[in-house]
């Protein structure tokens, strides 16, 4: 059948020459000036037509030269890669008001930008609140962001301004076309005229004068800030061990593994000093505190919700926990699929049972015998049931909370349909839904698309997927999967309904799944050192309200202002607490739900009641801003839905940038060791046998390359590559294209990574 289309990511091409064009350009325009020799490390490069900035300069005949170097996301870095090469260095500001928009403000490397006259340069609004913003907007990495990148923004959202002194000098402005790995050097008359070219005509900025220096800093200016506590020699934090067994009873315990560092026990201390989970006394059996549940009741609410609106009018049920022996062996391919996972139950008291019985690690064998008894005619179709439930499923040693445990939360859906094209609508419909889930809800980017016969469920016709990447440990992990299961256990359970002309026909049959697994991909993708960072529409909590009180103000002064900023909340619909406890400094408050990842944080003090508004801050970037009372719980809501943003394009940008291309062998392991998710041309999704050598092969070099005779069979992943999904978004395929492994005619693009 043919693949949907879906969202998806933007792929890089890889091979051994780095990025390449896809497909042959025209000879580019270099700098008509020679230039000096450039230093080691840097070398002049034939522009790369893959780089839509460079295809743009050739395009428009604008003369530039491009030096290729290490990465270099700042400016001292620039400098010294580039040594004495001619041309002046730029600092670019990306900044954002939410009245006044998105501005990207480039000055020589070495001006200094005074952001209180900043606005006034603009012409926008004095007071505007102008903060630095995600480049991702840009569709490019912290450290890449230049002029260039304006011919991303085809919306049209951001604002240009470059200082007259640098587009009015007689040097060549040098600044990197959307990679930090790349130098452009080209007049400030063709910057401009490339800004114009895209729609993006810049504004001219006279900071006056040419002294780059700031201005010395004012005497005693730190007695000026508001905080004493800044003027206090600050304590050195107390060191405490990790101890993710058991967590940490106190959260401002604070987490002592970094997630760059040592990722396995950094997730463990963030989601047991968060309050998440508590382990219990079986192996692989966990205690999901009120904090995760209150998350999974979130991800409950919407998904039950959708499913039971038009058109796809899901019912919920409940079916038992046991099955039979008899029941769970009647599908062969089914059982085999999970049979080292399945507990078995084999006493009652003291009492041998006559037969064992399952507890179940999937319902189509516990349901399905009933669907033969109620289904007669087509017109009892369709049949759509979801429960709510938990499995278990035994089989791993080293189990990790959330993304593999013995027993889980999760929702099971199972459907019957009188004709293929049917059942196909309900499981895409399915899948759309999870990929809503991950992305609308979690703020988490995922890859849509269907399995490879080797990785589909056991006894279905086909398996689509949702795959997410966690850039922490540079895995990949199924995010949730949706089954067509074609007529398989139709026939084994006797499943069969009388047509419409009469003859008795096998429904076609679907089932899907999303668990609590989708909590820990939460939790990996977007916490940081300091703990959890929850997106605000599955937080427990959005905002937290936090008293300012001393002995000079005590609670009691401050009680109707605080009630007054609630009833806004609550009117709003905003999920809010107020932590009144008096015990407990604000500082240590603000630890607390900072490591416990609550959105917005609000500061309510005696100054502030005086002035009525409130001190807001967010969690995801620390960024602070006062806002009024009045309409407080439509600015709140505001600010919570740009945090999701911010969230999802954070992730997205992480994401994109390790999904490659790459077309050979050579290039597939080294790419793996990169932590990239890699797509590659092949031949057949039903090609379980060269799928299988793909694995063993890549587990080998990769073994080999890290000096290892064997892998730990501790860890959560393997070092072999494994098939994640054929993606439903497929880049062109040109006609001739070999597949990266066999060598033969390539029928798709298939996406492979390390996986959970």
């Amino acid at each position: 059948m043919p693949l949907k289309a879906v969202k998806t990511a933007k792929f890089a091409v890889l091979d051994a020459g780095g990025l390449k064009p896809a497909k042959p350009a025209a000879a580019p325009r270099q700098a008509p000036a020679a230039a000096a020799a450039p230093p080691a490390g840097v070398t002049v490069i034939d522009d790369d037509a893959a780089n839509v900035v460079l295809a743009k300069l050739n395009e428009l005949n604008i003369a530039h030269r491009t030096y290729a170097h290490v990465a270099v996301p700042t400016v001292d870095e620039q400098r010294a890669a580039l040594g004495s090469l001619p041309g002046v260095l730029t600092k670019n500001l990306l900044l954002k008001d939410k009245k006044a928009g998105t501005f990207l403000v480039t000055v020589a490397a070495d001006r200094h930008v005074d952001m209180k006259k900043l606005p006034t340069l603009l012409g926008i609004k004095a007071n505007a609140n102008l903060r630095l913003t995600d480049p991702s907007i840009l569709g490019v990495e912290k450290g890449a962001v230049s002029p260039y990148a304006a011919i991303n923004d085809t919306k049209g959202v951001v604002t240009v301004a470059l200082d007259s002194e640098l587009v009015n000098s007689t040097a060549n402005i040098n600044t990197h076309p959307l990679r930090s790995d790349r130098t452009v050097s080209a007049s400030p008359q063709d910057v401009v005229a490339f800004l114009e070219a895209v729609q993006h005509a810049p504004k001219i900025l006279d900071f006056g004068g040419t002294s780059s220096a700031p201005p010395p800093p004012k005497a005693k200016a730190v007695a000026a800030k508001p905080y004493k506590k800044q003027e206090k020699p600050v304590k050195p934090q107390q060191q405490t061990k990790s101890r993710n067994k058991k967590g940490s009873k106190e959260t401002l315990d604070r987490i002592v593994a970094s997630k760059t560092g040592d990722f396995a026990a950094w997730y463990g201390e963030v989601i047991t000093k968060s309050e998440m989970i508590e382990y219990g006394k079986i192996s692989g059996c966990y205690i999901l505190r009120p904090w995760s549940f209150g998350v999974w009741e979130q991800i409950q609410k919407a998904l039950d919700g959708w499913i039971k609106e038009e058109p796809l009018e899901v019912q919920n049920c409940y079916f038992p926990l046991f099955v039979t022996k008899g029941a769970l062996e009647a599908e062969e391919d089914h059982v085999e699929g999970f049979a080292p996972e399945v507990a078995w139950v084999t006493k009652s008291g003291e009492t041998d049972l006559a037969e064992p019985i399952a507890i179940r690690p999937t319902s189509e064998t516990i349901m399905y015998p009933e669907f033969a008894k109620w289904l007669r005619s087509h017109r009892d179709l369709p049949l759509k049931l979801n429960q709510w439930c938990s499995v278990v499923r035994w089989e791993f040693k080293y189990p990790t909370p959330f993304l593999r445990s013995r027993e889980f939360l999760w929702q099971e859906g199972h459907t019957a349909h009188y004709t293929l094209e049917e059942a196909d609508e309900m499981v895409y419909a399915i899948l759309e839904l999870y990929r809503r889930v991950y992305e609308e809800i979690l703020a988490v980017p995922v890859i849509p698309g269907t399995k490879t016969e080797a990785e589909k469920f056991a006894g279905g016709l086909r398996t689509t997927t949702v795959e997410a990447y966690i850039a922490g440990s540079g895995r990949a992990i199924q995010g949730a999967t949706s089954h067509n299961l074609g007529q398989n256990f139709g026939k084994i359970y006797n499943i069969a309904v009388e047509g419409e002309g009469g003859k008795k026909t096998i429904p076609w049959q679907t089932s899907w799944g999303l668990t609590t697994r989708s909590i820990g991909v939460m939790v990996m993708v977007h916490s940081d050192d300091q703990g959890l960072v929850l997106p605000p529409k599955v937080a427990p909590v959005q905002v937290v309200v936090v008293p300012i009180v001393s002995k000079t103000c005590p609670l009691s002064q401050l009680q109707s202002f605080i009630d007054q900023v609630k009833k806004e909340l609550k009117n709003a619909s905003i999920r809010c607490k107020v932590d009144d406890r008096g015990n407990q400094s604000p500082g240590w408050k603000y630890n607390h739900w900072e490591q416990k990842g609550v959105p917005l944080r609000l500061e309510v003090g005696p100054r502030d009641a005086a002035a009525n508004t409130v001190m807001v801050v967010r969690r995801v970037d620390g960024v602070k801003a006062s806002k009024p009372v009045n309409g407080l719980g439509s600015a709140i809501r505001a600010e919570l839905d740009d945090i999701h943003q911010v969230m999802f394009a954070k992730a997205s940008a992480a994401r994109d940038s390790k999904v490659v291309q790459v077309t050979s062998w050579s290039d597939f392991v080294p790419a793996l060791n990169d932590d990239c998710l890699v797509l590659t041309p092949w031949c057949s999704p039903k090609n379980q046998e060269a799928e299988d050598q793909v694995k063993e092969r890549s587990r080998e070099e990769s073994l080999a390359l890290l000096g290892l005779e064997a892998e730990d069979e501790r860890t959560a992943t393997s070092l072999a590559a494994k098939t994640l999904c054929v993606p439903h978004d497929q880049p062109p395929l040109p006609a001739g294209t070999k597949c990266f492994f066999t060598g033969e005619e390539a029928t798709c693009w298939c996406l492979w990574g390390r996986s959970y």
